[in-house]
């Protein structure tokens, strides 16, 4: 794949970093682990936990980059969000990739069976949900990241079988 297709944006879903109350550093982390696997992170931005204004916020990064990888408000607390929003905006969504997060996280973590993590498709870009911290977002990333050269190229119509 081109370096034009590995373009990507990281979105941290957070009140307290919107507020400047934390400093971000899953977004950082992320960034830095898309980063070494070739992805040109294009975009970092951090929005509250506000399903309408996420929602608002995938939309308009998808028209920019080709994989938006979020972090935080996957969990069960009230303002944990962020599946609904991005179940919102998919036109097609891939439960296996969430399955597959939580799969390879249980064996770090018993409480991965709470996380609600998605991944959808939204024209030809891939949305990607990862938990809030740090450690967990980049383990839940690494555990799906060989996916999504061939999502890409799948979602940008390269359909042939080699």
């Amino acid at each position: 794949m081109s370096s034009e297709s590995l373009t990507a944006a990281v979105l941290t879903v957070s009140d307290s970093a919107t507020r400047g109350e934390r400093e971000d550093q899953s977004g950082p982390a992320v960034a830095s682990a898309l980063e070494a696997r070739q992805f040109q992170v294009t975009v970092r931005e951090v929005v509250p936990d506000e399903r309408k204004k996420i929602e608002a916020t995938l939309i308009r990064l998808s028209l920019q980059v080709r994989l938006i990888v979020t972090t935080g408000g996957t969990g069960i607390a009230p303002r944990d969000v962020t599946p609904e929003a991005t179940e919102a905006v998919c036109e097609r969504l891939l439960p296996g990739v969430g399955e597959q997060m939580r799969i390879v996280s249980r064996e770090k973590t018993e409480f991965a069976a709470l996380s609600r993590a998605v991944c959808g498709a939204r024209g030809t870009t891939l949305i990607l949900n990862l938990p809030g911290s740090p450690k967990g977002a980049v383990e839940s990333l690494e555990a799906v990241i060989d996916l999504v050269p061939h999502a890409l190229q799948l979602l940008g119509g390269d359909t042939e079988h080699r």
